[in-house]
């Protein structure tokens, strides 16, 4: 009879050699994987240019459907941001940009031009936004940029504003749209995020009138988006059932922008 050969069990030492291929490998195929994708992606194609612009097709898809899933399934307007005692408050706010709000403004000659659904313009005047109910928030503003700051603001909520002078329809609508008074900086907003609870139009900073660097006379205070969606110095409000333009959404960021 032939003996039937006693396989020996794996050393030690061959036990690690053998883990260590099998990590190897699996991290060789899982690199090759990545440079692919990354190869694929860099070499596809651009999105075509209109609201949205210069990111690759495919990567704008994930962002448009990345979108959806925020609206449709983690955002909800009554869940309040975060707010921190008025004490925690930045004495020296940042800056960071002034795009469309440069130089001073002369807030007797200054309007917020709001075109309704309709097409026909109102005009609001300083004295009458000051002579609404005003609303201080104090939460930690975020910037894309990855730098963040507890900041406290003044102003009404976008949602009375509305309320108050009869823009009940225009809220019916899917977006807003919104832009400075020279037109060079412009954001585009989900209606539910625009009218949030903590969504106001600020006209105060650290209990003082905005500066002019903030965005003096009037600016956006929207916490549940990133910094680059909070517009200074308000000119126009439009609405609109398609998206809006939006200057960095052009520039190939999320369009949505939401914390």
């Amino acid at each position: 009879m032939t003996k039937k050969k006693v396989k020996q069990p794996l050393t030690v030492e061959q036990k690690i050699r053998r883990r260590e291929f099998l990590s190897f490998g699996i991290f060789g195929t899982l690199s090759a994987a990545a440079y692919g994708g990354w190869k694929w992606l860099y070499h596809s194609p651009e999105e075509q240019a209109g609201v949205t612009a210069g990111a690759r097709a495919p990567l704008r898809r994930a962002l448009n459907k990345t979108e959806l899933f925020f609206r449709r399934l983690t955002f909800n307007e009554n869940h309040l941001v975060k707010t921190y005692p008025v004490e925690m408050a930045a004495k020296t706010v940042r800056h960071n940009s002034d795009i469309g709000s440069e130089g001073d403004v002369d807030i007797d000659q200054w309007r917020l031009r709001i075109v309704r659904k309709d097409k026909s313009v109102l005009n609001i005047t300083y004295k009458e936004i000051l002579a609404l109910p005003k609303t201080e928030l104090v939460f930690d503003f975020k910037c894309v940029e990855g730098w963040d700051q507890i900041q406290h603001w003044g102003g009404v909520l976008f949602k009375d504003l509305l309320t108050h002078f009869g823009l009940l329809k225009e809220v019916e609508m899917d977006y807003v749209g919104m832009m400075t008074p020279d037109e060079q900086y412009y954001v585009g907003l989900d209606m539910p995020s625009a009218i949030h609870p903590q969504t106001i139009l600020a006209y105060e900073m650290n209990g003082k009138p905005l500066p002019a660097q903030h965005g003096k006379p009037l600016r956006l205070i929207i916490p549940v988006k990133y910094g680059i969606k909070n517009l200074k110095r308000i000119g126009t409000i439009i609405f609109s059932d398609q998206r809006p333009p939006d200057y960095w959404a052009e520039q190939g960021y999320d369009y949505y922008s939401g914390l």
